[in-house]
């Protein structure tokens, strides 16, 4: 539980004021993929069964699951 809480919270907070640009957080238990898009100021979650666009990377995107 420890990792969960230091992915949500504190690297959330380290790598925005770092200046990522792109934060993904995939949870299994869950099957969401939180997106937080630092240059935009938002947060997007998706399914595993959707397709996510990096926004960082034209042309890059991925697929969880079939």
């Amino acid at each position: 539980m420890k990792s969960k809480q230091m992915d949500y919270f504190s690297k959330l907070f380290k790598y925005r004021t770092a200046g990522v640009r792109e934060y993904w957080i995939v949870d299994p238990a869950k099957e969401v993929i939180t997106v937080y898009r630092f240059e935009k100021e938002v947060m997007e979650q998706y399914s595993f069964e959707e397709v996510v666009k990096a926004g960082i990377y034209e042309g890059l995107s991925i697929k969880v699951k079939p």
